[in-house]
């Protein structure tokens, strides 16, 4: 999301900006054969829905495009004969098209520009069939129309190819963008999180990379880069890496790359911020195939068991809570810290791992979808075909600053927040909800699609219903897991259960039995201690 990038390389205060995060999966990576992306969209401002577009046919109407981060309009253009339905961030031939924004060089915005990076993907989306040909529809509408925002890296990927596109305007220096983009090998992953990260690239391997003619060029005209071509470094030039993007965004890359591949912990340092000339590549081969649960997972990571694992200091609190409100940056005596920005972080408003599975139709790519925090939501299964959208995911059903009673995303937030208060209690419980839901669910999508794969004629009512339905019934879980964690952990308490659920004394008056009271951390009373001791002592 675009959170004021432009600032990104030039002060730590900006750090605090850092949102969203993209992790891909090529189908030789993946156990299922799928192609996969990730993609959190982290805004404090970002209304958790499913969006749907429903094509028709088009004569020569004009289309208005508004900016996506701030509904601002900012002009039209034509709209074209025939486009494609899209459900999310997904059409019905299983584009994907997601993003991360870094920013990169403050002067390259264009504030005359049309066209704004959401409104890239969503018409990209539209009226492309294949990635190669999203890249074209970027590519071609920046440069007729003008780049309204500032650097980014979009994730692109269809049924048999996945790419990074990195690209960013030129502001007052020329219309349109320069970027360049690169194709994963199959068997290896990749990921980026706010920080551009094509380096280098190949200039006659046209089935692998793709670039702007003025991609150098450009740069040298600006003086960002004055060697010879083959040394030219994409984010050399237009994103330079600072503290705050490696320890803030890359990082965040790094943990996914440690997660499913080997010896990546040789780069914590390059990943805390400590040593830029220590890169990490821009994809890896993992260990062995990832599924989509653990790409599901990944995405709730909280650099648990590393060095800036969030649930160990201080700021965890009493109860080992990995969050830590903004800003992110922090002065004391005159010096400078940070605290962490995970991967699961709170102000997600919706997130996703879409699948393009090509051993299937097109039609049949997984959205698999979910609003708020990844760490303590679920994913539900929305099949691309989808003709219809849950009313609990439903545009318009609530939104930032209304709330509604049959909107997902405020009962998730409700759940959520809720785990906050009494982390190390309330979120194993909510995790376990989750994973029974999700491993169902996984199982239950190869048994319809071995169903319906044949079965052209039905397939589409078939699926609709399917993802309406079973986004519904996540709905409802989650209202019953609301009031029953209310129950189980109010006041700081945990009152105990058996086969028969909550204990009660005995009595016939629903009174509770063996209720727990763990109390705090052994680091936060020691803290507690230091801080206020001479006042809390007790003395005989």
């Amino acid at each position: 999301m675009k959170k004021l990038f432009f600032t990104l390389l030039f002060g730590s205060a900006a750090y605090a900006a850092a949102a969203c995060t993209n992790f891909i999966v090529t189908k030789g990576a993946s156990t299922d054969g799928s192609i996969m992306v990730s993609y959190a969209a982290d805004s404090h401002q970002l209304y958790g829905c499913l969006y749907k577009y429903t094509p028709s046919k088009h004569t020569s109407a004009m289309m208005p495009i508004y900016e996506w981060d701030t509904g601002k309009y900012l002009g039209e253009i034509p709209q074209v004969k025939n486009t494609y339905a899209t459900i999310g961030n997904m059409n019905e031939h299983s584009l994907i098209i997601a993003e991360t924004t870094y920013g990169g060089r403050a002067e390259l915005g264009d504030p005359n520009g049309i066209m704004d990076y959401g409104s890239l993907i969503y018409i990209a989306l539209q009226r492309a069939k294949t990635a190669r040909e999203a890249i074209k529809v970027i590519a071609d509408l920046s440069a007729e129309y003008g780049y309204a925002s500032s650097g980014e890296s979009l994730s692109i990927a269809d049924q048999n190819e996945a790419w990074i596109m990195e690209i960013i305007g030129k502001g007052k220096y020329g219309k349109g963008i320069v970027w360049v983009a690169r194709r994963i090998p199959d068997g290896y992953v990749s990921a980026h999180a706010n920080q551009a990260r094509i380096t280098t690239f190949p200039k006659n391997d046209p089935e692998n990379c793709l670039y702007s003619p003025d991609v150098i060029s450009f740069a040298r005209e600006r003086g960002y880069f004055d060697g010879s071509d083959d040394e030219f470094s994409f984010c050399d030039a237009y994103a330079p890496l600072n503290f705050g993007a490696m320890r803030g965004c890359e990082s965040r890359v790094w943990a996914f790359f440690r997660t499913v591949a080997d010896d990546m912990d040789k780069y914590v340092d390059f990943a805390m911020g400590y040593n830029p000339d220590n890169r990490m590549p821009l994809w890896v081969k993992p260990r062995t195939k990832v599924s989509p649960k653990t790409v599901f997972d990944c995405m709730r990571d909280h650099y648990e068991g590393t060095p800036m694992d969030m649930t160990t200091d201080i700021g965890a609190g009493g109860n080992h809570c990995p969050y830590r409100w903004r800003p992110m940056y922090f002065e004391v005596d005159g010096v400078e810290y940070c605290n962490e920005r995970a991967t699961a972080t709170q102000q997600t408003g919706f997130w996703f791992v879409a699948q393009a599975r090509p051993y299937l139709p097109d039609d049949m790519g997984i959205l698999w979808f979910g609003v708020d925090d990844a760490a303590t939501s679920c994913l539900t299964p929305i099949y691309c075909s989808s003709t219809d959208v849950p009313e609990c995911l439903r545009e318009g059903n609530g939104s930032m600053l209304k709330y509604s009673d049959t909107s997902a995303f405020w009962i998730f937030n409700r759940v959520t927040n809720f785990a906050y208060l009494n982390y190390d209690r309330v979120a194993p419980a909510i995790r376990k909800v989750v994973d029974e839901w999700e491993n169902s669910k996984l199982e239950e999508v190869k048994q319809i699609d071995a169903v319906y794969a044949s079965s052209p004629k039905k397939r589409v009512k078939k699926l609709t219903e399917y993802s309406v339905n079973t986004a519904q019934s996540l709905f409802d879980k989650w209202v019953e897991l609301d009031r029953y964690l209310l129950v189980k952990f109010m006041d700081g308490n945990i009152k105990s259960e058996d086969e028969n659920g909550f204990i009660d004394n005995g009595n016939g008056r629903d009174i509770p039995d063996k209720i727990q009271q763990p109390g705090y951390s052994e680091k936060w009373k020691r803290a507690v201690a230091a801080d206020n001791g001479k006042i809390l002592r007790v003395v005989e």
